[in-house]
């Protein structure tokens, strides 16, 4: 699979690029934090800070950007019903204020998604013991469903993106695996 690659910020292409770059989930850390995978020091072939890192977190976002367009649900919820849906789905139960950190949106964004899944029977509401003035909210069965209904969608269309990977490229992918997850999951400053 043997496609050209542009770049983000210059416009320009490289014809051919294949290459996909593993690196250790070492290498992407805060300062002053402890590694993301608990191991060693940055190895000496990551990127100093500086253009190349930049130019790798640009590429990296065009990249997700464009699967992710790609894989996007063609059911009856957006991406951001689906999204908060799965970390209800996961977390649950939770108040709206702590879906709408996790989801890194305003309260009444959260308040809105959250009733548009109780309207079509995704989540329920009930009163929080320890606040009465709030709620929680969790997933239902056909909610959870939903959730990995979606899963399998976009793990089938990712799928299809790869099925023209060869060997080589798909270990490259395989092997970024744990870093990408790591990336997913980190919170700066934390």
């Amino acid at each position: 699979m043997s496609t050209p690659t542009q770049h983000a910020g210059d416009g320009s292409e490289r014809a051919g690029s294949r290459s996909a770059h593993a690196v250790d989930g070492s290498e992407l850390r805060a300062e002053g934090s402890a590694p993301l995978d608990g191991g060693s020091e940055r190895s000496a072939s990551a990127p100093a800070e500086g253009p190349e890192r930049a130019e790798t977190a640009a590429r990296l976002a065009v990249a997700i950007g464009r699967i992710n367009r790609r894989i996007r649900p063609r059911g009856e919820l957006t991406q951001a019903q689906l999204s908060a849906l799965s970390s209800i789905t996961r977390k649950g139960p939770l108040r709206p204020g702590d879906l709408a950190r996790i989801e890194s949106i305003a309260a009444p964004s959260a308040t809105r998604v959250v009733a548009e899944l109780e309207a079509r029977g995704l989540v329920e509401r009930h009163s929080d013991p320890d606040d009465g003035r709030s709620s929680l909210v969790k997933s239902t069965e056909a909610g959870a469903a939903a959730v990995l209904t979606a899963r399998a969608e976009r793990a089938q269309r990712i799928s299809v993106l790869m099925a023209g990977l060869d060997d080589e490229q798909m270990a490259a992918v395989t092997s970024a695996l744990d870093v990408l997850e790591s990336i997913s999951v980190y919170v700066p400053g934390r």
